[in-house]
């Protein structure tokens, strides 16, 4: 079967539903591929089978209502939570990753929440950090909502106008040309959490060599 006649068999509202979902439970701090769904559907987009408006839509809402319950959370679990998601994502809330986004926060603050929205490891983070750092809402919502909407809105038009110049060759070539793009995200993805290993290496390298740190106050922003 031509990929094309596939695509054709998924409902536009089934993808709609998984863009928001994927992107608002990797928001909320669950470790999920948020940006690969959302780069899928934006081809899909370019190729007839879904509207990029709706997509856009469905992503910054799931990024701004995520990150929201995210900070809802972190701000009522406090430390013990990031020492929580540490033991159920090793990979991901260890404790290099945890004083990476906490040094990020105290350096740019609400920024921190805008800019991590183009980031995996911040991505992940933003919300429920913010939360723990007790970040006054009114800066959180704004840094969040104006970081949703250039994130997705940009990913979808970037990958909207590519797959357009794109879709005769990818046409042609059926399966071959959607698993070359799969695997360009897949290969982007493994790059990015590559670049925070090695941070998080750094990091853990120069805090044994220096000893402990004093424990931060947790008011910074209010």
């Amino acid at each position: 079967m031509h990929v094309q006649d596939w695509l054709d068999g998924i409902p536009p509202v089934a993808v709609y539903l998984m863009v928001g979902l994927v992107v608002g439970v990797e928001s909320l701090g669950i470790p999920l591929p948020g940006e690969i769904v959302l780069m899928t559907a934006a081809l899909m987009s370019a190729q007839g089978h879904v509207s990029p408006w709706v997509v856009a839509a469905c992503a910054i809402f799931g990024a701004v209502a995520g990150d929201s319950i995210g900070y809802s959370i972190g701000r009522k679990g406090g430390k013990p939570l990031l020492e929580r998601l540490g033991r159920r994502f090793p990979k991901h809330f260890s404790p290099g990753h945890v004083a990476t986004a906490e040094r990020s926060f105290q350096r740019w603050g609400m920024w921190a929440v805008f800019f991590g929205r183009f980031v995996a490891l911040l991505r992940i983070f933003a919300g429920p950090l913010a939360g723990v750092l007790k970040m006054p809402y009114p800066r959180f919502l704004i840094a969040n909502a104006l970081g949703g909407i250039v994130w997705a809105g940009g990913i979808t038009l970037i990958i909207y106008k590519v797959g357009k110049v794109a879709e005769p060759w990818l046409s042609k070539f059926g399966y071959v040309g959607l698993g070359i793009a799969i695997l360009f995200g897949i290969g982007s993805l493994l790059f990015v959490r590559r670049r925070a290993a090695k941070t998080q290496a750094e990091i853990e390298a120069a805090a044994a060599a220096a000893g402990p740190e004093p424990a931060m106050s947790g008011t910074e922003g209010e």
